[in-house]
C-alpha cells in the first residue's frame, strides 16, 4: 500500500515509519513535516519520497539545496500540505499534524477519496459536522490512530448492528494524578513535560498532564462513533493497560488491551480489517499486578469539565476550547503563563466568543483567530 503523512518527523509520523520499516508491503509515496528539515532530509534520503512539504518557503528552498542529488520535490505551506493530501500515488493519509492545520488537508484527501489515519483530533473535535458527512458521502473510511479511539474501534468490530450503551475512554492521569493542586501550581515546564506512559510530543504531553487532552478525545470519541457526551465516561487508568472498552446493552464489556505502544493502533489503521505481525514488547498477563480504575477530579482538572460544556454547548464552541488551548499551550513553552493559567484562559475565550449553531469552515477559522486572539491579551 501507497501511504503519504502529514506530520512525518514528529511522534506519530516517526512512529509510523517505523511500522513502515517492519513490512515492505508500505511505501511512502509523500511527506510533510513543520521545520526539522534535518530529520525530513534523512526521510526522504531513506523512504524517497517522490515529494514533500515544509511549512516555510525559505525552508524550502534550503531542503531543495540539501536533497539537490535526490528526485524529491519540494513544496511548502498549505499547497504543500493539500498536495501531500492529494497525493496521486498515495492510496491512505497518515494525519499526524497537530492542531487545527488539518482540516483543509483532511477535507481535501476525502475528496481525493483517500482513506483517512487519523491522528490529527483537532480535525474532527472542531470541523466534525463537516468532515464526517463528507467522508460518508465520498465513501472513505476514517481509521482513528489515537490509542483510545482505535481501542475502542477495535472493540466494536463485528458488532456493526449492537447498539452501544456507553464508551470507556481511559486516561494514565498523566503526571498530576496524585499530586495537589498547589502542586501544580508551582509545577515547572520540565516538569508538565514528563508523561508516565506515553511518548508523545509536546504539546500533546502538555495536554495531557492537564487532561485537556482527554476532553478533546472526548469530542473526537463523540464525532467518530456517534455517541453522546453522557454516555462518554473517561477512566483514569494509570496503568495504561486497557486504553479503551465499549459497554453494550446486554451489559458486555469488551476493550483492548496491550502495552503502551502507539505503533499497534497506527498498524492496525494501516493495515485494517488485517492484523500483521509487529516487534517489540507483548502484554504478560501473569505479571500485572493490578488494574485500577479512578474517576477524574474534575476541581483539579478544570480543562476536562470546560471541554465537556464546550462539547455540550456545540457549534464553534468546541473551535473556541481547542483554539484558546493551542495558544495558551504556546504561551506555556514560551514562558508566559504558568500550567495552570490554561484552564483560565480557554474559559476567558468561551465567555467571550459569539456562539455560531452552524458553522462553515470560514466560520471556524475565523473562530479560531478570535479565541487565539482572547488569549493573547
Amino acid at each position: 500500500m501507497n501511504i503519504s503523512i502529514l506530520g512525518s518527523t514528529g511522534s506519530i509520523g516517526t512512529q509510523t515509519l517505523d511500522v513502515v520499516r517492519e513490512h515492505p508491503e508500505f511505501k511512502v509515496t509523500s511527506l510533510s513535516c513543520g521545520r526539522n528539515i534535518k530529520l525530513l532530509e534523512e526521510q526522504i534520503r531513506e523512504f524517497q519520497p517522490a515529494f514533500v512539504s515544509v511549512s516555510d518557503e525559505k525552508d524550502a528552498l534550503d531542503l531543495r539545496s540539501r536533497i539537490r542529488d535526490t528526485k524529491t520535490k519540494v513544496y511548502s505551506g498549505m499547497e504543500g500540505l493539500i498536495a501531500v493530501a492529494e497525493d496521486p500515488d498515495s492510496e491512505l493519509l497518515v494525519t499526524g499534524i497537530v492542531g487545527m492545520l488539518g482540516i483543509r488537508p483532511t477535507i481535501a484527501a476525502i475528496k481525493a477519496g483517500k482513506k483517512i489515519a487519523l491522528a490529527n483530533k483537532e480535525t474532527l473535535v472542531t470541523a466534525g459536522h463537516l468532515i464526517m458527512p463528507l467522508a460518508k458521502k465520498c465513501n472513505v473510511p476514517i481509521l482513528p490512530v489515537d490509542s483510545e479511539h482505535s481501542a475502542i474501534f477495535q472493540s466494536l468490530q463485528g458488532n456493526a448492528e449492537n447498539k452501544i450503551h456507553r464508551i470507556y475512554l481511559t486516561a494514565s492521569g498523566g503526571l498530576f494524578r496524585t499530586k495537589s493542586i498547589e502542586e501544580m501550581k508551582n509545577a515547572k515546564l520540565e516538569d508538565v513535560l514528563k508523561n508516565p506512559n506515553w511518548d508523545m510530543g509536546a504539546k500533546v504531553t502538555i495536554d495531557s498532564a492537564g487532561m485537556i487532552n482527554k476532553g478533546l478525545e472526548v469530542m473526537e470519541a463523540g464525532w467518530l462513533f456517534n455517541v453522546k457526551r453522557e454516555d462518554i465516561l473517561v477512566l483514569v487508568h494509570p496503568e495504561s493497560i486497557l486504553h479503551s472498552a465499549v459497554e453494550y446493552e446486554d451489559g458486555a464489556v469488551m476493550g483492548q488491551m496491550g502495552v503502551p505502544d502507539m505503533r499497534l493502533p497506527i498498524q492496525y489503521a494501516l493495515t485494517y480489517p488485517r492484523r500483521i505481525s509487529l516487534s517489540g514488547d507483548r502484554l504478560d498477563l501473569f505479571r500485572l499486578q493490578n488494574l485500577s480504575f479512578f474517576e477524574p477530579d474534575l476541581k483539579k482538572f478544570r480543562g476536562l469539565s470546560l471541554a465537556y460544556r464546550a462539547m455540550d454547548r456545540g457549534g464553534n464552541i468546541p473551535t473556541v476550547f481547542n483554539a484558546a488551548n493551542e495558544k495558551a499551550v504556546s504561551l506555556l513553552l514560551e514562558g508566559k503563563i504558568r500550567f495552570v493559567e490554561i484552564p483560565d484562559l480557554i474559559e476567558r475565550a468561551m465567555d467571550e466568543i459569539a456562539f455560531i449553531s452552524n458553522p462553515s469552515l470560514d466560520q471556524i477559522l475565523d473562530t479560531e483567530k478570535a479565541a487565539r486572539e482572547s488569549v493573547n491579551r
